[in-house]
């Protein structure tokens, strides 16, 4: 399949940013990586380098720990009043609103998505959930306890922040990411370590850069780039980090765990996700075979609710199959920042070629491909959307992770809802799912049984500040968004005073 990949011109803006020489930011100053090493960083459409950023690792996030530790104890943001933090982060949300522009020609190049998504998605998002925590430090409210023990007490319990917060975060959605950490963990008065991907690091240096012009005070927003084997592990394994919070693969997050075993420092994990959308012979069949086509080839299938295993009743299968085949075939590929492109590129070529690796299994396991099932282009890390049909439990392709634009559709003959349930729950992974339908008692029930952390009743991809985002299983630990997020940045302290 040949594509045109042709980048268009950028905004003045977004070129001299591209062309700054980025630095790591530690206590309010930008510096250099004690290593003088150097990461070169691509856009996977063209595969050309277009910027480069500090290859930062341990010697740098012990100087980036020690003054995230130092604005926590002596330093004016844990004890700042709950209106001021929050006028600070409101006004970095206006700082993001006022370069919205510039940041989705940033996540579009970085990351190779659709500029059109980052402008309506990504950076609205961001902005939002900014916008959501500003309120949050006015709520850290604690409870007064009813006493029932013998003797005169007065009890009740206040909300601390952890402390010391290292955050990393993965490549597929970088400021979006970055605001579900950030946002939260400033709230709740704590200090950070930002790590991005060393794959996407520049809408978080932009973002840092932003924080500082808010008013956020030295030494609280600290930002790291380089290798996840560095400074990733540095991080990890800190002592003095009181609390690590990631999103990536179920494969590191295990590892994230044993390394924070040395302090017991708290940990949140967001991970991977094998996602099933069950479609019912009731459903609006043109409303789920658009949705969960969305729900699959949405951001490259680069996203860890992907519906990658959809499931179709047999009396609908067929038709299912077809519709989903014609949208993955009526998707325009080419460079993220033509306004044309609705699918862009894989991030980098390892995961162009990891995509690869799961087209040859389900060839050899039995699959049949409907549509796609290769690369694109010839050059930048393109593959083609892809539909697999007649897949089953066993297959590769159907149990693991592909983080791809390609799906698994299954048919299934009983109409039994703990039957279809079965499906739907054999796999490691419970982060998402999604029911189409038009039976209310079928998708509440269904609901009930799915063990995902969050179900779509005729929506898949659904997210929002308030509504909190987590899986069930191997899909990670804790829940970002939503109340439920000021829980991970929090310590509850219990007080009780006698007074009698």
């Amino acid at each position: 399949m040949k594509i045109d990949v042709i980048r268009p011109a950028l905004l003045p803006a977004t070129s001299a940013f591209l062309a700054k020489q980025h630095k790591l930011l530690i206590d309010g100053n930008w510096v250099a990586a004690s290593s003088g090493g150097t990461i070169a960083v691509e856009d996977p459409a063209t595969e050309e380098v277009i910027a480069t950023v500090q290859a930062g690792d341990r010697q740098d996030i012990e100087e980036a720990v020690k003054a995230a530790r130092r604005a926590f104890e002596t330093g004016p943001w844990p004890k700042m009043k709950p209106t001021d933090r929050a006028k600070i982060l409101w006004r970095l949300a206006d700082l993001l609103e006022q370069h919205s522009d510039q940041l989705a020609e940033l996540e579009a190049i970085d990351v190779g998505k659709p500029l059109k998504k980052a402008r309506t998605d990504d950076i609205p998002d961001a902005i939002a959930v900014f916008r959501y925590f500003a309120g949050a430090p006015t709520r850290l409210t604690g409870d007064t306890i009813p006493v029932s023990s013998p003797g005169d007490y007065h009890a009740y319990t206040v909300k601390e922040p952890i402390g010391v917060v290292g955050q990393i975060i993965p490549w597929n959605y970088p400021i979006t990411m970055a605001s579900w950490k950030v946002a939260p963990a400033l709230a709740a008065g704590c200090t950070i370590i930002l790590k991005p991907s060393e794959l996407t690091p520049l809408t978080a240096l932009r973002l840092a850069e932003l924080a500082l012009e808010a008013g956020v005070p030295a030494g609280v927003f600290n930002l790291v780039t380089g290798y996840g084997d560095t400074a990733g592990a540095a991080l990890a394994e800190h002592r003095d980090v009181d609390k690590i919070a990631f999103t990536g693969s179920t494969t590191v997050g295990k590892r994230i765990v044993q390394a924070s075993v040395g302090n017991l420092k708290r940990v949140s994990l967001e991970l991977g996700g094998k996602s099933p959308a069950i479609i019912f012979p009731d459903a609006d069949l043109d409303l789920a075979i658009a949705g969960t086509a969305d729900a699959i080839f949405y951001n490259q299938g680069q996203t860890c609710t992907a519906g990658s295993r959809l499931f179709a009743h047999s009396s609908i299968y067929d038709r299912v199959v077809e519709g989903v085949a014609d949208a993955a075939s009526n998707l325009k590929l080419g460079h993220g920042l033509d306004l044309k492109t609705t699918l862009g590129p894989l991030v980098s070529r390892k995961q162009r070629e990891r995509v690869q690796g799961y087209f040859a299994s389900g060839r050899e396991q039995g699959a049949e491909v409907v549509t796609g099932g290769d690369v694109a282009g010839e050059r930048g890390y393109f593959v083609q959307p892809t539909v697999l049909a007649q897949t089953n439990r066993n297959m590769r392709v159907v149990q693991e992770e592909i983080f791809g634009p390609v799906v698994c559709v299954q048919s299934y003959e009983d109409d039994e809802l703990d039957a279809i349930a079965k499906f739907a729950n054999d796999t490691i992974y419970g982060l998402r799912a999604s029911i189409w339908t038009r039976d209310l008692r079928t998708a509440h029930i269904m609901a009930s049984k799915i063990k995902a952390g969050g179900i779509g009743i005729n929506t898949h991809n659904y997210a929002e500040p308030a509504w909190p985002f987590g899986g069930y299983k191997q899909s990670g630990w804790g829940r970002e968004l939503g109340k439920d997020a000021l829980d991970l940045y929090t310590e509850v302290k219990a007080v009780a005073a006698k007074l009698s």
